[in-house]
């Protein structure tokens, strides 16, 4: 059972909660064929509530299952893992007791929730900025289709209006704020992992509490980090680039506004790199940038190849692309032929998409 396997039964008042917000049971399943059709769930609520619990009846299973891939005492307990998300994201506690509230006070859940010392992952990704004339962010999001949980959320849980692609129930994969600071991750290439949070709640914290990239590099200097990946970023001013950040060591930053699955020109991990054919992305990446593209014909880079992977069997398939654009406060998710945009203010809807494998 992977994180976002659904239960075949379900008591009548969760199928009741779901059909609240349009989730439906099997939303996060697919067919075993070339053609993959999914429902991507677009959920604007400021603060957790019946969407959010709808949202957490029908994935929990399979992120129950996930959590205790390794076992029980392999995870922290409750009074550390919610020590450690009170001393490193406080701004975030009112949301997650009552996330936890939600939840039904389950003790497992509200473990899993601090997003403290988790089983690992770790999504391929390229990602790229533009500073000028108008600042943006793009990226392609590249993992494995029944690991996405499939929303893009708009929130405003400390008062900040965020929108982002949501993963491990409040975290985000990349997202954008009110203010213009637009931030998105990829796996940085270095093995291993460590005591820390997992990146999705990192996200999600950038973005609820800093306004601009050195206000969000300050933030992850503190900041303990389970594994190693490359964050990418703008604010509405222009300025830009990568933090490298991993368990054991401060992060370090870099001016380059391109980032796939390595640090720096030359990949630490020759091997991994190549498997995830890292640095042809990035080759493609920085050449696009050197045409001095506008955001649309970024993003229309984004959908060809190198960057574009249909390797749906082994977890590397582009689930997503997706276009931040601060200046006009809208997100634009892109797939072969088809868009959806999204701002601040857009109710709750959904999106059919077909991605099609090798």
């Amino acid at each position: 059972m992977n994180r976002y396997d659904l239960c075949p039964v379900r008591p009548s008042e969760v199928r009741a909660a779901i059909a609240k917000t349009g989730i439906a049971p099997g939303a996060w399943a697919h067919a075993p064929s070339r053609e993959i059709p999914i429902t991507v769930y677009g959920i604007n609520e400021p603060t957790p509530g019946p969407r959010w619990q709808a949202l957490f009846d029908a994935t929990w299973p399979g992120y129950r299952a996930w959590y205790l891939s390794h076992g029980d005492t392999a995870r922290p307990d409750l009074p550390t893992a919610t020590r450690m998300l009170a001393s490193h994201m406080p701004e975030l506690v009112p949301t997650y007791d009552r996330l936890v509230d939600l939840a039904g006070g389950d003790e497992l859940a509200a473990r899993m929730l601090t997003l403290w010392d988790t089983p690992a992952f770790a999504p391929a990704c390229s990602q790229a900025v533009l500073t000028g004339p108008e600042p943006a962010l793009c990226r392609n999001y590249d993992y494995g289709v029944d690991l996405w949980e499939r929303t893009i959320y708009t929130s405003a849980f400390t008062g900040r209006r965020v929108i982002g692609s949501g993963d491990c129930l409040w975290g985000l994969l990349d997202g954008m704020n009110d203010a213009g600071l637009a931030v998105s991750l990829a796996f940085g290439g270095r093995p291993g992992s460590g005591r820390g949070f997992a990146i999705p709640i990192v996200m999600r914290y950038l973005l609820e509490v800093a306004t601009t990239v050195a206000q969000a590099g300050e933030v992850l200097q503190a900041m303990p980090i389970s594994m190693s990946y490359n964050l990418t970023m703008v604010d509405a001013a222009g300025e830009s680039g990568t933090a490298f950040v991993g368990p054991d060591r401060p992060a370090e930053f870099s001016a380059a506004p391109v980032a796939t699955n390595h640090r720096g020109d030359i990949p630490e991990y020759p091997e991994r790199a190549a498997l995830l054919r890292s640095v042809p992305r990035r080759k493609r990446l920085t050449a696009v940038l050197a045409s001095d593209p506008r955001p649309a014909d970024l993003a229309a880079a984004f959908l060809t190849d190198p960057l574009y992977n249909r390797d749906y069997s082994r977890s590397f398939g582009t689930l997503y692309t997706a276009l931040y654009r601060p200046a006009h406060a809208v997100a634009e998710f892109l797939w072969p032929g088809q868009s959806w945009r999204r701002g601040f203010d857009d109710p709750d809807g959904t999106r059919q998409v077909v991605l099609v494998g090798q």
